[in-house]
Formats: C-alpha cells, structure tokens, sequence
C-alpha cells in the first residue's frame, strides 16, 4: 500500500458526509446511506450501525462490500467489511448526535462499528469538464478511452 495512493484517497473523501454502502443480499445488491467516521484514513472505514439490520446480518453472510463517494469527484471503494463490538473503539468514534440518530449510546450491546478495510478504490476527477465529455463520448461509441481516461484506480491491499 503506497502513502501516496492513501493520501489521494484521503483527500479525494474527507469532506464527503454521507457514504453509499453496498451490501449483498439475498434478493441482490443493496445501498444505503451511511455517516463516515470522522478518523484519519488508513485504509480502513469506519461506520456505526445496529445488530437487528440487514447490513449487519448481509455482512456477516457476506463480507465483499462497496463504499461510495460523490462530491468534489467521484470514489467507488472495494473492501472487505467485519463487525467490531469493541466499546473502547465505539467509545473512541462516538460523538453525541448517535445518541439523538440511533437513540442509544455507545456502550449498547446491540450498538457495532462495521470496519470496511479498503482493497482498491477507482476515482474520477470532476475538474475537466472536457475530457470528461470526450471520455464518455468515446465510451458510448465503442472507441478506446485511453487517450481521455479520467478515472484512475488504486490497488490499495489484496
């Protein structure tokens, strides 16, 4: 994992709010907003959620998870997704707007982090509003992308 590529994913989601978590479910793939924890990015993401949802049951059936992102460019996060109920790291994220949102405090059993450890991510660059033209013009067409590319991926862990 180079710093380089953790510092660009950094910069490219720290003013981003909201997150879209995707999740596998029986029926197929599901998306639901969700609050970034605001921690400094190490490669890994970090959420509060509640044991009675369906995120919590999809990930323990299933831990492959996407994260998105959409502001000042555009971030798709492929990672691996676990439940941590450790209180000392739930304690440590907590602020007191969970309380009024999930109407509970941190040290409720039924209270979990869910840690998404981040495995590539794809970004695309929202400044060049022409090559970003060109791109999809040449994207719809058939032809090659290459000279117009305004997305980059990331290899961050396998």
């Amino acid at each position: 994992m180079k710093q380089e590529d953790l510092e660009t994913l950094r910069e490219l989601i720290k003013d981003v709010d909201t997150a879209m978590l995707t999740t596998l479910s029986e029926e197929g793939l599901v998306s639901r907003p969700m609050k970034t924890q605001e921690v400094e990015f190490d490669g890994d993401l970090w959420f509060f959620t509640k044991k009675e949802t369906n995120k919590y049951e999809e990930i323990l059936h299933d831990q492959e998870v996407n994260v998105a992102y959409a502001g000042k460019s555009y971030v798709s996060v492929r990672g691996r997704a676990e439940v941590v109920e450790d209180v000392n790291k739930k304690k440590e994220l907590w602020n007191k707007a969970y309380e009024k949102i999930m109407q509970t405090s941190y040290d409720d059993p039924n209270v979990v982090l869910i840690k998404v450890k981040a495995i590539a991510a794809e970004y695309w660059e929202t400044g060049n509003f022409t090559k970003k033209i060109a791109f999809f013009y040449k994207q719809m067409t058939g032809q090659s992308t290459k000279s117009t590319d305004i997305n980059e991926t990331i290899e961050l862990n396998d």
